[in-house]
């Protein structure tokens, strides 16, 4: 079984996609941005990927490391670099919003109180894990979409151990 996934070739989908890699990869330049889009399937102009970065917000921070690299703010409104800093505040949403998960195959049905499906949801989509094809959030319930049985099983033990009391550690 093959796990194509298709972006359209519009401006959102690129720019979501430059979130993609700058979460993901550190990038030093924009012609090294242009290369990870290149292998994407994106051609891009560097005036144009210049005016992303810049419509995004684009800063250079300095990792821990002392390299700058791009950032813009993820999904949930935290810095692309900071992957590490999205594990944490998924942590901390799973146990205050998590009340439940039932697994069916490959996609996961999580519950939450009224009115909170959307901010867990968000969260686990900034992680970005690649057992994790996507989410659909709804009011108090999330569908989240593995891309096999397995990798639903993991991503269900992941978030109910974060979900347990004192499973993160304190600040």
């Amino acid at each position: 079984m093959t796990q194509e996934s298709a972006t359209p070739r519009t401006k959102a989908a690129r720019r979501e996609t430059i979130r993609d890699i700058l979460a993901s990869t550190a990038v030093t330049s924009q012609e090294q941005l242009r290369a990870a889009l290149a292998r994407r399937g994106i051609d891009v102009t560097q005036t144009t990927l210049s005016r992303d970065l810049i419509d995004m917000q684009a800063t250079k921070v300095r990792t821990a490391d002392g390299t700058l690299v791009y950032s813009v703010a993820d999904a949930d409104g935290s810095a692309t670099h900071d992957g590490e800093g999205g594990r944490g505040r998924l942590g901390r949403w799973c146990q205050s919003l998590l009340t439940g998960s039932t697994r069916v195959n490959n996609q996961l049905v999580l519950r939450t109180p009224v009115g909170a499906a959307q901010l867990l949801a968000s969260a686990v989509d900034s992680v970005r894990m690649d057992e994790v094809a996507g989410t659909i959030a709804g009011d108090d319930t999330i569908l989240v979409i593995c891309r096999s049985d397995s990798a639903a099983q993991h991503v269900e033990t992941t978030l109910l151990e974060m979900a347990r009391p004192g499973s993160l550690p304190e600040n």
